[in-house]
């Protein structure tokens, strides 16, 4: 849209001036007018005072047309919030200009329809823009909920959307454990200095601001806003504020029904891992002291055996002591207590050497930082992916170097497991991958993290693990 400044020439700026200093002298006879006409057709009184501001008779009282112009969008958006269109408003404005035919007499025609054409143009242009900032505070607020799964989050996103839409100068939510208190169940205008101010609940904004505004969100949340001068909301805002509840309410039950998701599968997971170690402290220490057993007997059978039976005795040795090192690999496998004993650093290189030693490619071990303090949550992901990505290299890749490092900064941990095998096709097929990294993935993300794979086919496959360090 073209600006105040391009609207009118130096003459048409002449011909104004001469029309405004015509009005002038008539202009408090002319608004009484004009004020029992809105009155007679049941304007509020803050329509009233912006219809006012945008007569003619404003301009003339203000003497200059740029900031004329700039008090039509003003009163313009103050007129749209209160669902008063612009042809509502131009449909006014002609009665108006009919009550200054006896005066101007058929004078200053041009400048007169000039005036009215700018003052329409300025009211389209506060409409559309109030309509245009209510539909991004609206998409703002519904891609917050789309976008943010802690409900805590989205109650600041929410409060920062809003008190940006209202032009507030600050904002906070008041959050009970029960609900919140009869007269905060419904919306609230408050003023400086006045009893009700005490609902205010934060004291960076009670008593700092000129007024106030709280709006209930549901039964034990509401929004307050302060405002640096006195600013009773109008009816649009307030339609506004409710269809920003709507979505807020709705938004806070997906968040809530996530976090309570995610908090199950935490529980499941731990269960899951729980399970595992009662199951190889079993296998440890029921089948595993019987085949020991065993193999002793085997041996001291072995000493008093014929030759030929000492033959076979030998061979069942050589399969209870392989099937002894696979019930080995099989409790690491369900619970690796070796982080416990040892802590996840030497745990990965007894991982790492155990790899080397079964399969012919050769594995090279980094890692930079501290790991011995980090929670165990951490510890047992890492570990476990670690543990996956080897089992896979191992089964599918025919990689002759495996790589593994895990790097801790500030604020993340990162590991990487990378070989120089066949590699895959990610997305076409799940095979190689197997089922087990999904489920780190899974565990990955419960902890604030992500694990990601890169593969292609004869150029080796990486499986990168990031953690946030604050996770646990």
């Amino acid at each position: 849209m073209p600006s105040h400044e391009t609207l009118f020439t130096k003459a048409a700026r002449r011909h104004v001036a001469r029309l405004a200093q015509v009005i002038a002298p008539a202009a408090p006879g002319l608004e009484r007018k004009f004020l029992a006409l809105l009155r007679k057709r049941r304007y509020g009184a803050v329509e009233r005072r912006a219809l006012m501001a945008i007569s003619p008779c404003a301009a003339a009282r203000l003497g200059s047309i740029e900031r004329f112009l700039d008090q039509v969008e003003y009163n313009g958006r103050r007129l749209a919030k209160c669902n008063l269109s612009p042809d509502a408003a131009g449909e006014v404005l002609r009665h108006f200009d009919e009550m200054l035919e006896p005066l101007l007499q058929g004078r200053f025609g041009p400048s007169l329809e000039q005036l009215q054409w700018a003052t329409l143009l300025a009211l389209e242009r506060a409409y559309y823009r109030v309509r245009e900032e209510e539909s991004q505070a609206l998409f703002g607020i519904y891609r917050a909920g789309a976008e943010v799964a802690d409900s805590g989050k989205l109650s600041q996103r929410l409060v920062r959307l809003l008190a940006h839409a209202f032009r507030a100068r600050a904002g906070g939510l008041l959050v009970k454990e029960g609900e919140l208190d009869r007269e905060l169940r419904q919306p609230l205008y408050i003023e400086q200095g006045t009893p009700e101010e005490r609902w205010i609940a934060d004291p960076a904004l009670r008593g700092r601001y000129a007024s106030y505004w709280s709006y209930p969100l549901n039964g034990s949340t509401a929004l307050q806003l302060g405002f640096p001068v006195p600013y009773p909301w109008l009816p649009r805002e307030l339609e506004l504020m409710e269809a920003a509840a709507e979505h807020f309410r709705k938004a806070r039950e997906r968040a809530l029904l996530l976090e309570e998701v995610e908090r199950l599968a935490a529980a499941a997971r731990q269960a899951e891992d729980d399970e595992r170690r009662r199951i190889g402290r079993e296998l440890h220490d029921e089948a595993g002291q019987s085949l020991l057993s065993l193999r002793l007997q085997l041996e001291m059978m072995e000493r008093g055996a014929d030759p030929p039976m000492r033959a076979s005795l030998q061979e069942a040795r050589g399969v209870l002591e392989r099937t002894v090192v696979e019930l080995r690999r099989i409790i690491a496998a369900l619970s690796p207590a070796v982080l416990e004993r040892l802590g996840l650093a030497r745990a990965l290189r007894l991982l790492a050497g155990r790899f080397g030693r079964t399969f012919p490619a050769g594995v090279r071990v980094r890692i930079a930082g501290r790991l011995e303090d980090l929670p165990p949550s951490l510890q047992q992901v890492i570990y476990r992916v670690a543990q996956e990505a080897l089992q896979n290299a191992a089964k599918h890749s025919q990689a002759t170097v495996v790589r593994l490092s895990v790097m801790r900064a500030d604020k993340v941990i990162r590991t990487r497991i990378s070989d120089n095998g066949l590699g895959f096709e990610v997305g076409v097929t799940a095979k190689p991958m197997s089922f087990g990294l999904a489920g780190m993935r899974e565990r990955a993300a419960l902890l604030g993290g992500k694990l990601t794979v890169r593969s292609a086919r004869n150029q080796g496959t990486t499986v990168i693990l990031e953690l946030p360090l604050n996770s646990a």
